[in-house]
């Protein structure tokens, strides 16, 4: 066995995994504590080491795999994002990329791919992605359409809300998320124009209730079509892997005939 199949054997072993997630973890700790003035007033120069001493970590695994992978390496997409968020944290502390090494705590993302439930929320949400486009159309025409009403409708009495068609945008979509919209918004408006409600609540249900329910039900048939075909992914494993068996019983009953 060679050196570069000893390291690839290594770095495919739990406890390697573990180790790495661990340092993820606590980096994204350290990242946190760098935050907090008081902290770093009063242990500063630890935290600074840690985070270096992390740093070097991931600089040592992303070798080992470059090392073990070759140009396999660049084709794991996950890989890709490690090469990345580890080099713009190599991006020295002074000058006007600093600002990119907090870019770092975007590395305790790597955790999704070693813990299959959200692995599969992922797998879910990348699905749903294209018929999400077409709901978000959906939804920006109905934006555009009650916008434009609400600015004719309401923009003379309440300039500060619907005015222009950038702030009735803006109103509209506090009123989708139901945050302060009746007494806030809504109420204030019916005391000028006391038959307002027929067009917010028809609003609020074609937005609130019908589109983005719309949007939750196809992340979530995403995620249990994602969970199927990885049963079945698992049962065809577990299908192939008895069929050897049984060839190779067949095989040996035969050698003994």
């Amino acid at each position: 066995m060679t050196l570069r199949q000893k390291t690839a054997q290594i770095l495919d072993t739990a406890w390697v995994r573990n180790f790495i997630i661990g340092v993820i973890v606590f980096n994204a700790i350290i990242l946190g504590m760098e935050t907090s003035k008081s902290i770093m007033a009063s242990a500063g120069g630890l935290i600074t080491m840690l985070d270096n001493l992390c740093l070097a970590v991931f600089v040592v695994e992303l070798a080992a795999k470059m090392f073990a992978q070759r140009l396999k390496f660049f084709r794991n997409g996950w890989n890709l994002f490690d090469f990345v968020i580890v080099g713009i944290s190599l991006v020295p502390g002074n000058g006007g990329l600093s600002v990119l090494r907090a870019l770092r705590i975007l590395r305790v993302l790597r955790i999704v791919s070693v813990m299959p439930s959200l692995r599969r929320v992922v797998e879910g949400f990348v699905t749903a992605l294209p018929g999400m486009g077409s709901v978000f159309a959906l939804m920006g025409l109905v934006f555009y359409i009650a916008a434009v009403m609400a600015t004719k409708l309401f923009g003379a009495s309440f300039p500060q809300w619907f005015g222009t068609l950038g702030s009735s945008g803006y109103s509209l979509f506090q009123i989708m998320t139901l945050e302060s919209w009746s007494m806030g918004i809504v109420r204030p408006v019916m005391e000028v124009y006391p038959y307002a409600w027929a067009f917010f609540v028809p609003f609020i249900m074609v937005t609130t209730f019908a589109v983005v329910n719309l949007l939750v039900g196809l992340i979530v048939n995403s995620m249990q079509d994602a969970h199927a075909e990885e049963d079945n992914a698992a049962t065809d494993a577990y299908r192939d892997d008895v069929l050897a068996k049984l060839e190779a019983i067949e095989k040996r009953l035969d050698k003994l005939n």
